[in-house]
């Protein structure tokens, strides 16, 4: 249940222009791994790992995820 709230978290944190770039994104563990189909945002997203983890955690309700692995 908590890997299909993730994507769904990650849809709506994300918004349209980054949803159009990913194309898988699987929880493993309190890993979160996100598969973007384009290198400058993966770069770009990068930079903000923290404050993504802490906003979909946020938006999750729980500490479910401490790792996130752009890809």
């Amino acid at each position: 249940m908590d890997k299909v709230d993730v994507r769904t978290a990650w849809n709506n944190l994300m918004g349209n222009g980054v949803q159009n770039y990913t194309s898988d994104v699987e929880l493993k563990m309190d890993t979160l791994f996100v598969s973007l189909t384009s290198s400058v945002l993966r770069e770009e997203l990068s930079h903000g790992k923290s404050k993504i983890i802490n906003m979909l955690n946020e938006e999750l309700g729980k500490e479910l995820i401490k790792k996130l692995v752009l890809r």
